[in-house]
């Protein structure tokens, strides 16, 4: 759950993205800056978190009063090595950060650090990651709560979608790609497990109501509606206009989180009651736009 600092929302004096370079970094640069509120965007060619003299850099580029966003990551992470360097990132950020009072961090997490679950989740379900980038995510958030004098938030999202994410991972992402380059579409299994889908401007915008309250605490970024990728796969396909072939495979190993993944938004609409999340069909309606005219 969310706590707000301020009951009003009050712009931050300056807000610092650090990992400004990222997919949701630079989603929350331009919501900061579509506010009126400066922005330092800090991407690796600033400062080079994996560097001896990172937290040094980084302090330097900080002012007293900063609102400072931690969207920087290596993700996702799939080996040893990644979670290794994930870990000293989040070092270096903390000690930077400890020599500057900084008024507000918000740091960028997953629901990836929860554990599998046969009902809807909230923020306080039981943190038990199945994967190295779950790991990761669960250790950045217990060094941040450990070491950080600063008001604190985490914003956890589930899957995230739009124009420009350069992972292109499974998903909305590269079945858009796909369908738009009029190839076909090959589903783990048939496409039949469901999960969420939230937008990459409902995350920048919670990301920002969270700044203007001085929120603290966790908050989950999930639309309460689970879909399958079959679904998703036809509706992507249908706003492609192409003809594009949908195909199931044979699947290698068991089925991500049993099939199901799925959020209850109540905490989002406690913390703020007008925010809506974004209905999938009209976000990949916007991306599709977006991203392909």
């Amino acid at each position: 759950m969310l706590h707000h600092g301020s009951s009003l929302p009050m712009p931050p004096l300056r807000v610092v993205v650090i990992g400004a370079g990222g997919f949701v970094g630079g989603a929350v640069c331009r919501r900061v800056a579509a506010a009126g509120v400066p922005v330092l965007a800090l991407t690796r060619r600033e400062v080079d978190l994996l560097a001896a003299d990172a937290a040094d850099a980084l302090a330097i580029l900080l002012r007293p009063g900063d609102s400072v966003v931690a969207a920087a990551a290596m993700a996702p992470v799939k080996t040893a090595a990644m979670l290794r360097d994930n870990m000293v990132m989040t070092a270096a950020m903390i000690s930077a950060l400890s020599r500057v009072e900084a008024a507000h961090v918000v740091n960028i997490g997953s629901d990836a650090i929860y554990g599998d679950c046969d009902h809807p989740m909230i923020e306080s379900a039981v943190a038990a990651p199945t994967s190295l980038h779950g790991a990761m995510h669960l250790a950045r958030e217990l060094m941040f709560q450990a070491e950080l004098k600063a008001p604190l938030a985490t914003l956890r999202p589930t899957l995230i979608y739009g124009a420009g994410d350069p992972h292109n991972g499974y998903g909305p992402n590269s079945f858009r790609r796909k369908a738009n380059r009029g190839e076909d579409i090959v589903l783990f299994g048939e496409g039949e497990e469901r999960r969420d889908h939230v937008a990459i401007d409902d995350v920048a915008e919670l990301v920002w109501r969270i700044l203007a309250h001085r929120s603290t605490g966790a908050l989950n970024a999930a639309t309460g509606v689970v879909t399958s990728f079959n679904e998703v796969a036809r509706q992507v396909i249908a706003f492609s206009g192409r003809e594009v072939t949908l195909s199931g495979s044979p699947r290698r190993g068991p089925m991500p989180h049993n099939g199901y993944r799925a959020f209850d938004p109540a905490a989002t609409l406690a913390a703020f009651p007008d925010f809506r999340y974004t209905p999938l069909a009209e976000g990949l309606r916007l991306a599709q736009q977006e991203e392909f005219g």
